[in-house]
């Protein structure tokens, strides 16, 4: 039997290590559009330098999923997280709640009082931004949780669902007053330290997975896959030109993409169309000197700086200094607003004055711009039609036998654990 896989991400390539264990599959066809396997988990190499897309770092509750990931690599180095929130020209440590003593009084003030007399804590939260008034109070919410949740979604928090944060603890009473009162309380103790390949990037963790591929799976890169068809039990895939018959189909592509190659009916479609998404620019700067401190990665909330968020690849080891300061920064942006349609020099020109204004250069001689690319799939965005229609995708592309993996081919927001724990369920339910 031949399983063929559209896509070369992490989804794609962690499925046929464990698809490779079946008896019944006799050839694994792994479809690549891209010039090399990875995906969003592809390492971008320029100038001597590496950097991600955006910043993956290695932690998760499951301890099965971050051992096999850890298993991948060669070398390692272990970390313990120092992020921070950049607030008014302060520093205010990751998670906000968890150091509300670095605030100005006045908001340090409004924080407490609003979480200790919180009105919206006895209603359901039905959005994410009622989440955050029911968990949190006014005052965290509108200082910190919703200016940088619209700036990183860009989409207003009240048309999100709860998804992605129903999961984050309450503070107590007493851990927000230890926070108000001047001690620093480590919150997201799940993600306070965490692993990273000692070199090549996040994509270590792929090419470790493809090094451990047998002589069933096989990875063609470069390929234009024009059209997908399903004839009788069997399917047939046109890619660069040529036939490509399979016995079963899995994709890890955008499901929007699959949507182009495969006749839907008009009823999927539109949910297809419904489905929301952000695209990422990533920068890759170096400044003259370092100015951030032994730091990672920097949350900025301010409306008038283009960034959400701007991470210092020299924290993560030997082999990513820069003898200076490195860092990856990261703009959300929408296909057709305006951030799409800045050119990469007036880009460039926002990201520098947004790095002065932050204090990680006193010039702009002082900012080296090494590369910046454009990533159209990037961040799932859960609004409140998500589940209504990924429930009828998924029912129509499980009727016609084709198999959904992956942050964009299941269309969930999905880090690397959950993709790889996903892979395994699907390895022995196909």
């Amino acid at each position: 039997m031949r399983q063929v896989i559209l896509g070369g991400g992490l989804s794609a390539i962690s499925s046929a290590y464990f698809l490779q264990e079946r008896d019944d599959i006799d050839e694994i066809l792994i479809l690549e559009k891209e010039d090399a396997p990875g995906g969003l988990c592809r390492s971008i190499k320029k100038d001597g330098y590496t950097y991600d897309i955006g910043p993956h770092i290695l932690f998760s509750k499951d301890k099965e999923m971050l051992s096999l990931m850890l298993e991948m690599l060669d070398e390692k180095n272990d970390l313990r997280r120092s992020n921070q929130i950049i607030y008014k020209g302060r520093y205010v440590q990751y998670p906000f709640e968890n150091d509300l003593s670095k605030l100005p009084k006045e908001d340090l003030d409004y924080c407490v009082t609003n979480f200790l007399h919180n009105p919206y804590e006895i209603y359901r939260a039905d959005n994410m931004l009622q989440f955050f008034l029911k968990t949190f109070g006014e005052g965290i919410t509108n200082t910190y949780l919703r200016p940088y949740n619209e700036k990183i979604w860009k989409y207003d928090p009240s048309f999100m669902d709860t998804q992605m944060v129903d999961r984050i603890p309450k503070p107590t009473h007493e851990e927000i007053m230890r926070s108000a009162s001047g001690e620093t309380v480590d919150g997201y103790v799940h993600q306070l330290y965490f692993s990273y390949p000692s070199e090549g990037g996040i994509e270590a963790v792929v090419q470790g997975f493809i090094k451990k591929l047998n002589k069933k799976c096989r990875i063609k890169c470069d390929q234009a896959i024009t059209s997908l068809k399903k004839n009788g039990s069997r399917y047939e895939i046109v890619s660069n030109g040529e036939l490509i018959e399979a016995d079963r189909v899995m994709s890890t592509i955008p499901v929007q993409e699959l949507s182009e190659i495969y006749a839907v009916p008009k009823e999927i479609q539109g949910h297809i169309e419904n489905l929301r998404y952000n695209s990422i620019i990533i920068a890759f700067v170096k400044t003259k000197e370092d100015l951030s401190g032994d730091n990672f990665a920097f949350m900025n909330p301010e409306k008038d700086i283009i960034f959400h968020r701007i991470s210092k690849m020299d924290f993560l080891g030997e082999k990513y200094q820069s003898g200076s300061a490195a860092y990856m920064v990261e703009v959300t942006y929408r296909r057709g607003d305006y951030t799409d349609s800045l050119s990469d020099e007036v880009l460039k020109e926002k990201i520098a004055d947004g790095i002065l204004r932050i204090g990680f250069a006193e010039n702009k001689e002082d900012i080296e711009f090494v590369n910046i690319t454009r990533h159209q799939y990037a961040y799932v965005i859960y609004d409140l039609n998500h589940k209504d229609n990924m429930e009828h995708i998924r029912k129509y592309f499980k009727e016609q036998g084709i198999v959904l993996n992956g942050r964009f081919g299941n269309f969930e927001y999905w880090n690397m654990d959950r993709v790889i724990r996903e892979s395994k369920g699907r390895a022995y339910i196909l």
